[in-house]
């Protein structure tokens, strides 16, 4: 046992020199995963657009028309900047971006009304950003339900109902709406729990295919290992260079699922002993996937970012948060769960933003303790193959240097004997000349 935990202290003493010494490992390891988090923190700090500044053109010049436009400037998410005549100058206001959205109301918006007709509100948006759309879709919908009411409790009112009466017949049960989760509604409280995930899973992955293109590049992936450990106990080896990797991320996540999202005031329902217990598979998980994908596919140090940066972006849409994952075709599904970013951010999200414990993502977290076992067992085996593939490598080639110096010593034994005989032959023909 001492032995055991003697030879992981050298594996793991091995790893941490190599993380240190290696300048692109630690700028991948130590400022991407803080600095990316707070990068999107402050761009999606302001989750909702308030006062976005609005024009409107009033053909009807109605009393309906004129409530509806008082009750849109008095919306959080609206102001009334402009009242044009016509569209065309709202346009040219849009087109200058003086404003973000127009609201035209048609000439014959009251005479529909008043003749029990849809009347049309046509609403211009700017869609050069989700959050000008966002805006005026939520302050157009919240008074355009507040005008319906309004106008059916008109009608029931002449109908012969009084105000009372009225309101039970429109709405005979309360609704009371209370939105879960993200109260704001706002588009941050929503992405970054599920970014944040990314860039750990990302980061760790990239910066392990990193050290172990460098190992193979040069040339000194078996010197990186202990003589006595090359035959049968690779898995102290995985062991040592997992435990550096964890030691070193287990603050980092702190950092940014704990520290970083109570900072920007996202949602945070989840305490940390549960995120602490629910990371450790995950962090394993990542680990011993980036061991097994290094050791098998990446052959030079740059590589990995070549080839597995842009895969952040399919992770992103196969995790299930952008698009539910029952949506996804099967293959695509199936394939989400070869990384272990999807049962991560999935169970993850439960717990920070919904408050789950343990025991409601025991689907997630069972998942990324399969994941943790089978690539440890992979990452393991794809090493002894390597170490024996590199040993046999090395065997033919000092074979090889052995025959050729061989070879070229007997050669050279030849020439001298060569060279002997006919030095002899050139001496008896000259004695006989001289006889």
């Amino acid at each position: 046992m001492i032995k055991n935990l003697k030879d992981i202290w050298t594996v793991f003493s091995i790893e941490v020199r190599r993380v240190f010494g290696d300048r692109m490992v630690l700028l991948i390891f130590f400022l991407a995963p803080i600095l990316y988090p707070f990068i999107f923190c402050f761009i999606y700090h302001n989750e909702n657009v308030e006062n976005m500044s609005i024009a409107v053109v009033d053909e009807a010049q109605c009393e309906e028309s004129k409530r509806f436009i008082h009750k849109l400037d008095a919306t959080p998410e609206l102001s009334v900047a402009y009242r044009c005549n016509n569209l065309a100058e709202a346009h040219r206001l849009m087109d200058d971006h003086e404003v973000r959205s127009v609201f035209y109301f048609p000439n014959d918006f009251s005479s529909r009304l008043a003749t029990l007709r849809t009347a049309r509100v046509v609403v211009f948006s700017d869609m050069s950003s989700f959050y000008f759309y966002k805006a005026a879709l939520t302050g157009g919908n919240a008074v355009l339900i507040d005008e319906m009411h309004t106008i059916e409790l008109q009608r029931y009112e002449k109908s012969g109902l009084s105000s009372e009466e009225a309101r039970i017949q429109m709405q005979p049960v309360a609704v009371d709406n209370t939105t879960l989760f993200n109260p704001s509604g706002g588009y941050g409280s929503f992405f970054l729990p599920c970014l944040m995930m990314l860039v750990i899973h990302q980061t760790l992955f990239l910066g392990i295919c990193i050290l172990t293109g460098d190992a193979r590049e040069n040339r000194k992936s078996l010197r990186l290992i202990p003589p006595h450990l090359r035959h049968g106990s690779v898995q102290r080896v995985t062991t040592g260079r997992a435990l550096c990797y964890l030691l070193i991320y287990v603050p980092i996540c702190i950092l940014d699922l704990w520290f970083i999202p109570r900072w920007f005031n996202l949602p945070q329902l989840g305490n940390l002993y549960t995120i602490l217990l629910f990371l450790l598979p995950f962090i394993l998980a990542v680990i011993f996937f980036g061991m097994t994908v290094g050791n098998l596919v990446v052959r030079q140090k740059i590589s990995p970012m070549l080839c597995f940066v842009f895969f952040s972006l399919v992770l992103f849409f196969i995790t299930g948060m952008v698009w539910p994952q029952e949506s996804l075709p099967r293959f695509w599904y199936l394939f989400s769960y070869l990384f272990p970013s999807t049962p991560g951010v999935q169970g993850y999200v439960k717990i920070a933003s919904m408050g789950a414990q343990l025991a409601e993502v025991r689907t997630e977290y069972m998942a990324l303790w399969i994941q943790a076992a089978v690539y440890f067992a992979t990452a393991t085996l794809v090493l002894s193959a390597q170490i024996f593939i590199r040993r046999r490598q090395n065997i033919i080639n000092h074979n090889l240097r052995r025959i050729r110096k061989e070879g070229i010593g007997a050669l050279q034994g030849n020439l001298l004997d060569i060279l002997q005989r006919k030095g002899g032959a050139t001496s008896k023909t000259n004695n006989d000349n001289a006889l």
